[in-house]
């Protein structure tokens, strides 16, 4: 039997589930989730190998209107997903009683794709089958979808059926990743996102997504049961700073605590983090800053 492989990129607008949907695939925490919208930054890949295939799972920035060019280096990532890929999952949300313009504005792109699209409907734990079947009928009339697929990501409901209908429509092709990786993220890029991911949690309003993240040290004991990680929080504004760091540091000690234990669980490890958070005015329009913390090819 041939061994089959291909890329699959997830895209939809934010807050559909997109990163929930690849740590579903991956079956670990790669991708960091939020309830606020454009958390993913970058694209990031799972790798899924079994005896036969080998998928890789591509997720995206959520496609919005770009105010800086941290927002236009995001949905360069989009497109360009779009280009090099096997298969194309379009997410979208089974709340939503009609597509939004949003959704309208992703299918636009999506209709001069010769790659075949899956419309995945998320959240279908969350409404009743008649919802459901109005949601199907109102895509249908818009696009021709090489699959509708009713999923709950959350729930694991039909991801089963996404991977045996991706599957069928792998090309022949060669195993691009070894068997046991997993995500081809760097450890230190995914130590700083699970540290992005607790101020989104814990901070509110503009304060998280004026936020980027450089881990400037990175170091493992001889003994090889405890990493030294030394990350910078950076942020656009004095008052944002003061935020952050919180009374008598308070905000900062509980930011670098969840940090910690999510990071240990990933790096299966104890951890020493030190935190320190620094104002770089307007840094999301900055170059220098942007490929400093990795937003540039």
């Amino acid at each position: 039997m041939s061994f089959k492989s291909g890329f699959v990129t997830i895209v939809g607008r934010p807050n559909v589930g997109k990163s929930t949907l690849l740590n579903r695939f991956a079956g670990e925490k790669i991708a960091i989730i939020s309830e606020k919208p454009q958390t993913t930054r970058n694209s990031i890949k799972a790798v899924i190998t079994d005896e036969d295939s080998q998928i890789i799972f591509i997720d995206t920035p959520g496609v919005h209107k770009p105010k800086t060019k941290l927002g236009e280096y995001m949905i360069s990532v989009v497109q360009e997903s779009l280009n090099e890929v096997d298969i194309v999952l379009f997410l979208v949300e089974a709340t939503d009683s009609a597509p939004g313009a949003g959704d309208q504005y992703i299918i636009e792109q999506l209709k001069d794709l010769k790659t075949p699209v899956f419309l995945l409907i998320n959240k279908i734990d969350l409404v009743k089958k008649e919802q459901l079947l109005a949601v199907i009928a109102n895509y249908k009339n818009l696009m021709d979808f090489a699959e509708i697929i009713p999923i709950s990501a959350v729930n694991n409901e039909g991801i089963d059926i996404v991977l045996k209908e991706i599957r069928k429509r792998l090309p022949d092709g060669p195993k691009y990743f070894p068997d046991d990786m997993l995500t081809d993220q760097p450890e230190k890029a995914i130590v700083a996102e699970l540290i992005r991911e607790k101020i989104l949690e814990l901070l509110s309003d503009e304060v998280p997504h004026g936020t980027g993240i450089e881990v400037i040290s990175f170091k493992e004991r001889t003994n090889k049961e405890l990493i030294d990680i030394d990350a910078t929080i950076y942020c656009e504004k004095e008052s944002h700073k003061a935020i952050i760091i919180g009374k008598e540091g308070r905000m900062l000690k509980k930011i670098g605590s969840r940090s910690r234990e999510d990071i240990e669980r990933f790096l299966g490890t104890r951890v020493y983090l030190r935190l320190w958070v620094k104002v770089k005015d307007d840094w999301r329009n900055s170059d220098a800053m942007l490929k400093t913390l990795g937003y540039r090819k």
